[in-house]
């Protein structure tokens, strides 16, 4: 009966313990306020059939957003071997410093958007020493052109680069040396605007990514999809964030993090435009942006970037559902309100 008496107390002490640890490690008080930006990309919204400098231009002036995360894709700049086009990211980039916006600068060969690594057609067939060579001449140009545009505010390079179970079969294994070298040569290039290293907020361990940038970021996606499941809520709770956090600083120190990629639209199996409306809706509706939003805020992340204005602006435009967008609307103007009132 001791015996028995004694394990039940040191179940009970162990219980308290892991308490008292989890507490300690997920308290934390909410910031005084949110700041709310988009991820905007070129390729997505051409995708959907949208002109870019008009979904572009109503996020900036529509929906009064003040804070982007823009991305550099390879093919994009460099669609040809030899040759360079700058003249959407030469637009974004003024657009923003016209309308106040500061920004989240992107750069590398695995960026946002499926197929996450994004190689020209001219490029493919060349080995990876190759690709490596053309990729630092690519870096090259880009940061030189923008590091002193007053819009930026960070270099982001490559998006997720430690989540190699996601797209292997197109980015192959990490390469950590020349992420490394990449990381250095962008510092180089600029030192005056701090690095930030991303990793998955669902599946990412972190530690790789928050020690190699001056910033980190991470992602939310709360509602997911895959194929042994289908759509699938995650079950991750909010706290899961601030620990994981914490525990990075007490190894690594603190530095500023960031949610840079808060999903907001349908984690879809085909492209949105060969999706029907149901499905589409089924996976993201204004429930679910509120229960999104709602997640994002117990994360305490004081800045958070919303991933999806280019779906929320063609459901408006072309399939009669504006309420997306009307709600990102109130979000960034509440935001802006805000701003002026404190200022």
């Amino acid at each position: 009966m001791k015996m028995f008496t004694w394990i039940l107390l040191l179940i009970f002490i162990i219980l308290v313990g892991a308490g008292l640890v989890w507490y300690a490690l997920t308290h934390e008080v909410y910031p005084k306020d949110i700041q709310y930006g988009v991820s905007f990309n070129t390729l997505y919204a051409r995708e959907l059939g949208l002109p870019w400098e008009e979904v572009y231009t109503a996020i900036l002036e529509d929906l009064q957003v003040r804070h982007l995360r823009l991305a550099a894709h390879w093919p994009m700049v460099s669609p040809a071997e030899g040759e360079w086009n700058f003249s959407e990211l030469d637009t974004q980039v003024r657009l923003a410093e016209e309308h106040g916006a500061d920004v989240v600068f992107a750069v590398g060969r695995r960026l946002p958007r499926w197929p996450e690594c994004h190689v020209p057609v001219w490029a493919q067939e060349k080995s990876w020493e190759e690709q490596k060579d053309l990729i630092r001449e690519y870096l090259e140009q880009v940061v030189t052109r923008y590091k002193d545009s007053p819009a930026i505010v960070y270099w982001q390079v490559e998006n997720e680069p430690f989540l190699t179970v996601f797209a292997k079969e197109h980015c192959g294994e990490l390469d950590t040396a020349f992420l490394d070298e990449e990381i250095a040569l962008v510092r180089t290039l600029d030192p005056s605007h701090p690095i930030l290293v991303t990793d998955s907020g669902n599946l990412g361990m972190w530690y790789g990514a928050y020690k190699r940038g001056d910033s980190f970021g991470t992602s939310v996606y709360v509602y997911l999809w895959n194929e042994a499941t289908g759509p699938i809520e995650s079950i991750l709770p909010p706290e899961t964030y601030i620990a994981k956090r914490k525990l990075l600083e007490i190894i690594f120190g603190k530095k500023e993090t960031m949610l840079i990629e808060l999903s907001v639209e349908p984690w879809l199996n085909v492209p949105v435009v060969d999706a029907d409306i149901d499905t589409q809706l089924a996976r993201m509706n204004s429930e679910k942006f509120e229960k999104i939003i709602a997640y994002a805020k117990e994360t305490r992340f004081e800045k958070q970037y919303l991933w999806g204005a280019e779906w929320w602006y063609w459901l408006k435009k072309h399939k009669d559902h504006p309420e997306f967008w009307e709600r990102a609307r109130k979000l960034y103007g509440d935001q802006l309100a805000d701003t002026a009132e404190n200022s």
